[in-house]
């Protein structure tokens, strides 16, 4: 709707300061004409808007204009109250000022919205952490923060994932991500783009140097390049393996990240489903072995070898009787 698209475009001024024409039209998915007409029915209605014509111009507020609006729908403020996730603002220690400004927010809404605003708070709860994780150490996201921040390099003491001692590195911060209740620090060391796990960050020091990040690169542009790296590496091998209905549920639930895609195919008899499987190395699907006798792997061969192998060794640990002891 226009009126939606004209406080839009207020809003996004008195936030920015001078926005270029392009980016406006960008953000609301309009033309560049039709900005300019957004500009011309805003002046027509008091408001001291202005454009500035040549490379650096764009649309400007006068300075010091300040209008005390929200123009929040319905749903705006519903989703306002859905953004207090448990665990991030804690973990930034912003719990208290989220809590205020939500508290804020509600004083300003129009009364019609404040009733579904207070249920959305109490019916809704967003919990990022996952089922069954191991307890994860405490994370100190002070200095990491601060980094990102004031746009300062950071000098990392930072232990990779199977190794003991930890590596220094001085990195280049572009911000942080937490993904399914796990924090990263996304930097560029030496101008290569890298993941620092935070629980992984075994000390953090501030450097007075500036921070050099590559030109017009921004966070979400390097976190979805590395999101995707993650997620789109190659598998070394397929699996087709066949698991039991009555434990089909949580099997998909606990191996969703090896899963190919598409719906487990149910056996004639009832009993078993057949599932495709991924994994980057061949040991890894040792564990399988946890679902015990609810889950057999087809194929590839190599991949029943190492499982028959895996099962042979703890037969032989706990098959035989051996002498307690003392």
């Amino acid at each position: 709707m226009k009126s939606d698209r004209l406080l839009s475009i207020l809003l996004l001024l008195q936030t920015r300061g001078l926005v270029p024409a392009g980016e406006l039209a960008q953000r609301l998915e309009v033309s560049v004409r039709t900005v300019y007409r957004d500009v011309e029915a805003l002046s027509a209605a008091g408001v001291p808007v202005y454009a500035e014509r040549g490379r650096h111009g764009g649309i400007a507020l006068l300075p010091g204009f300040r209008t005390d609006v929200t123009g929040l729908t319905a749903d705006e403020s519903r989703a306002l109250f859905v953004l207090a996730a448990r665990g991030a603002h804690s973990a930034l220690g912003l719990d208290r000022a989220l809590g205020s400004a939500l508290r804020k927010v509600m004083a300003a809404l129009p009364a019609p919205h404040r009733t579904a605003a207070e249920q959305t708070s109490r019916r809704v709860i967003v919990d990022p952490e996952r089922w069954s994780r191991a307890e994860r150490p405490a994370v100190d996201l002070d200095v990491l923060n601060t980094a990102v921040f004031a746009d300062r390099r950071l000098r990392l003491g930072y232990r990779h994932s199977g190794t003991t001692e930890a590596r220094t590195y001085t990195v280049d911060p572009y911000g942080l991500v937490v993904k399914a209740g796990v924090w990263y620090l996304v930097a560029d060391h030496r101008g290569v783009p890298g993941l620092y796990r935070a629980d992984r960050v075994r000390d953090a020091t501030l450097t007075d140097a500036p921070v050099r990040r590559r030109e017009g690169v921004e966070l979400g542009d390097v976190w979805e390049s590395l999101r995707r790296k993650v997620e789109l590496r190659p598998a070394d091998f397929e699996v087709t393996a066949r698991v039991r209905v009555s434990r089909l549920d949580m099997f998909l639930r606990l191996q969703a990240a090896q899963l190919t895609g598409g719906e487990p195919v149910v056996e004639a008899s009832g009993e078993w489903a057949r599932v495709a499987l991924v994994f980057t190395e061949l040991l890894a699907v040792r564990a399988l072995l946890a679902f015990g006798e609810n889950v057999e792997v087809l194929s590839p061969p190599e991949a029943r070898d190492v499982l028959a192998g895996a099962a042979a060794a703890v037969m032989e640990l706990y098959g035989g009787s051996r002498q307690a002891p003392g």
